[in-house]
């Protein structure tokens, strides 16, 4: 099989596999559990982007950070807001912020979730290259898989769960360039080498990337199959609507990697695109990464994926 090797922030001259879309009737959540909330999802989504690019660094971000704080505390038993400094690979030190939101925290069957919640410093892929030293918006990436999992933790928070659960928004992420793989995802490397608790090891993780798109296309990312193909099947058993398709897709550097080299089986629910130069969503990296791209039909088939997961963990 010719796999298309991309980054998650960086580009691709391949395609993805075709293959079957998952069933909209696929299984839905059990314990009595209401539908997952698209619209909910979309206004946190929302709310994040009004507070501008949310670039490490800048007021945006740091405005941003304390909201995340404060919707966590509402839905979690425990909200940690983890510092640290990181190099980047063209600006040097700097400093970042990862969020963790904590669901039932004696629980000893885990279950990680996590989304990047900063955005580009750059619209490097804008079609005007007077844009390219723009900060990118960020509504699809970042901010979606964010709202996600906010909606989800208030979902859980109104219902109750036995499993525990790690939200974990992990900073920049998107500081990286073109063939320098460990300049991606910094705040999770971070991480990884601080976990928020001790020997830290859950089931496995599940990560979010540009999970709002109306033609998403979720196919099995490569590295996700190759590290936690077991996973990957359960996750495409319980997936919920016709974006996610049935099928092996590409091979992706983004935080999952980081993730399951620290030994932590990690899939990754990211669009992937056979029909566009990038392999992303034409909006990927320029200044059209804006709400108007943001469908909360395609936000609830990720949550209520999720909903699904949680609900044959339970079980």
């Amino acid at each position: 099989m010719l796999l298309s090797l991309i980054t998650a922030c960086g580009s691709t001259n391949g395609s993805t596999a075709s293959g079957q879309a998952a069933s909209d009737t696929a299984a839905t959540a059990s314990n009595n559990r209401q539908a997952f909330d698209g619209n909910a999802a979309l206004d946190l989504t929302r709310q994040q982007c009004e507070f501008g690019p949310r670039v490490p660094g800048t007021p945006a971000h740091a405005q941003c950070a304390d909201w995340l704080m404060a919707t966590l505390k509402a839905s979690c038993d425990t909200v940690i807001m983890q510092t640290g400094t990181v190099q980047t690979a063209t600006e040097g030190p700097l400093g970042i912020k990862n969020i963790i939101g904590v669901i039932n925290p004696e629980a000893s069957q885990r279950l990680l979730l996590l989304a990047h919640w900063d955005t580009r410093p750059w619209a490097d892929n804008d079609p005007d290259a007077a844009n390219h030293r723009k900060p990118v918006m960020g509504a699809n990436d970042g901010a979606s898989g964010v709202g996600v999992l906010l909606q989800l933790a208030q979902q859980l928070k109104k219902e109750g769960t036995a499993l525990g659960i790690d939200i974990l928004l992990v900073d920049a992420e998107d500081m990286g360039v073109d063939d320098n793989e460990e300049s991606w995802g910094l705040g999770t490397q971070y991480w990884t080498q601080h976990p928020h608790v001790s020997s830290y090891k859950p089931l496995f993780g599940i990560l979010l990337d540009m999970v709002g798109s109306a033609n998403a296309t979720f196919t099995r990312e490569y590295y996700s199959t190759q590290y936690a193909g077991g996973f990957v099947d359960l996750v495409w058993k319980n997936a919920a609507g016709n974006h996610f398709i049935n099928a092996q897709g590409g091979a992706v550097t983004d935080d999952h990697i980081f993730i399951n080299r620290a030994g932590i089986p990690c899939v990754d629910i990211i669009d992937l695109r056979s029909d566009s130069p990038s392999g992303f969503c034409p909006e990927w990296h320029t200044l059209g990464d804006t709400m108007s791209s943001i469908d909360p039909a395609t936000l609830a088939q990720v949550g209520q994926t999720l909903l699904n997961v949680i609900a044959q963990l339970e079980q």
